[in-house]
């Protein structure tokens, strides 16, 4: 072990950790989006003359880089609100990070591993943009899944954001790993560097083209509405002495914006009750914004009265009657317990309030209200198109309620609003994104945001969207057609490989 430690380069290792380290920074908040190519184009640069082992080693330091500084908000999560003390928020940040990276170094094993004697082309063009794709897709629903960071959620900004209607997120990232391939072999093919630099060209007019289809067609008047950011401190937001003022702020806010929203909006949980606790109180609100012509949508956890001892996170539509969308893809030790009979008493140290929430439906209907069928989302729910599609193309806009308080003042929100963005991208519907403290977002059906609020304030953000109707082609097939493609891909290279040597 220790003479094979012995005889790893160091220089591109490091050239690979910095490379890693330079990815997020293509993310939003800084929106550097060419380095999405430049990034994996290096590693791709390096891994040319590796064994597997060195391979998958490089490959690891890369995903240490990229997901250590671009996931680094865990931390600001366990110990600023899960209760968990400095070093055991730091040793479970850097144990998710270790297993994060472990994505990025399978690409690289797997290439050098399986696909060793093939053309350069072969590999840059058809083998490794596959493999990041099918791993890359493998991280989003692996145990629940984690798909944060997945690369084409970089480019939100870019010409590849009209492919998101098409082939959905992951589409994008094969796209980008396939722009860094044809860079590469760019690099190696000096005397015919013109055609891949084409062929790189070709994929982003490509993209630019797509940009300007429209996948959806206006549904009804533009539908407004007011988004309450209460911006209560998730510390004191389940004290109950806190109940009470909660309470008066959201109905304050929302009093004012009754004449001029068709649907004011809470966001997730932003009632810290059970509903049939405040169902009396909140009916009563909901006539009053009806006597205006408006409609009350909030967050809360709901109790059934069959079922005392089980809960949900859910957003309740005030109508007439009551229509509840219940979270269905919960979060790991924020919202339940995995394997609870063996770590249940982990309750006791995250000192997370409401953290054994049961999981929704997963196909629940649309919420009709104000006229149209809304798609609710909650929090972390968004960061799944493939789970957003569920409610298309029945539903004609799309509304998350999230609690980014979680995350404070670091990269987190500002990576899940653009998240959020690739939604209204892939399903070409406009979103009303309501958030405890920010960011709150008007997104229209290019993913594009038309308002927004600002962060840790108190706030109503009161804007219109048009609904639409129609299914893009993601809609209708969600992440299938890229599968076949990526596999298609790999099988295409064995083939051309075996008829290159006979």
């Amino acid at each position: 072990m220790k003479a094979w430690l012995a005889r790893l380069p160091l220089r591109p290792l490091l050239v690979a950790l910095l490379a890693g380290l330079a990815l997020p920074f293509a993310f939003a908040p800084f929106g550097l989006f060419p380095l999405a190519i430049v990034s994996p184009a290096i590693l791709f640069w390096l891994w040319r003359q590796m064994s597997a082992r060195q391979a998958f080693f490089s490959g690891y330091l890369f995903g240490v880089g990229y997901f250590g500084l671009g996931a680094s908000w865990v931390a600001v999560s366990m110990y600023r609100f899960g209760g968990m003390g400095v070093a055991l928020s730091l040793l479970s940040t850097v144990l998710f990070v270790l297993v994060l990276a472990a994505f990025p170094a399978l690409v690289g094993w797997l290439y050098r591993r399986y696909f060793p004697g093939f053309s350069s082309s072969l590999r840059l063009l058809l083998v490794l943009p596959a493999l990041w794709g099918l791993l890359e897709w493998t991280r989003g629903w692996i145990l629940t899944g984690f798909p944060w960071l997945a690369l084409g959620y970089s480019q939100t900004d870019s010409p590849l954001a009209g492919v998101a209607p098409l082939l959905g997120v992951y589409s994008i990232g094969w796209l980008l790993t396939l722009s860094a391939g044809l860079l590469v072999l760019a690099w190696q093919l000096p005397g015919r560097r013109w055609l891949p630099l084409v062929s790189l060209l070709g994929i982003w007019l490509l993209g630019s083209g797509l940009s300007q289809v429209e996948w959806s067609a206006p549904a009804g008047a533009p539908l407004r509405a007011s988004l309450i950011q209460g911006n209560v401190p998730q510390n004191l937001k389940w004290l109950p002495e806190q109940r009470q003022p909660t309470i008066d702020l959201y109905t304050r806010l929302s009093r004012q914006h009754w004449a001029d929203s068709d649907i004011v909006i809470w966001p997730e949980t932003a009632l810290p009750a059970y509903y049939h606790q405040a169902e009396r109180f909140l009916q009563g609100l909901a006539a009053e914004a009806a006597r205006h012509g408006s409609n009350l949508m909030l967050g809360l956890p709901v109790r059934p009265a069959s079922a005392p001892d089980t809960y949900y996170n859910s957003v309740v539509a005030v109508t007439d009657p009551p229509q509840i969308y219940s979270k269905h893809h919960l979060v790991p030790f924020g919202e339940y317990i995995p394997l609870k009979w063996l770590l249940g008493n982990l309750l006791d140290i995250l000192q997370v309030p409401m953290a054994d929430f049961s999981r929704g439906a997963a196909v629940q209907p649309p919420l009709e209200v104000a006229g149209q069928k809304i798609a609710v989302s909650i929090c972390y729910e968004d960061a799944f198109g493939e789970e957003v599609i569920r409610a298309l193309p029945a539903a004609t806009l799309l509304v998350n309620v999230s609690n980014d308080a979680w995350f404070g003042d670091s990269l987190a929100p500002h990576q899940h609003l653009q998240m959020a963005r690739m939604r209204s991208l892939e399903t070409a519907r406009p979103m009303f994104r309501a958030t405890n403290n920010g960011i709150s977002a008007l997104i229209d059906h290019r993913g594009r945001v038309t308002a927004r609020s600002p962060q840790f304030e108190v706030f109503v953000l009161s804007g219109s969207l048009q609904p639409r109707s129609g299914a893009t082609p993601y809609v209708l097939g969600g992440n299938y057609p890229l599968l076949a493609l990526l596999l298609s891909s790999l099988l295409l290279a064995v083939f051309l490989q075996r008829l290159k040597k006979h």
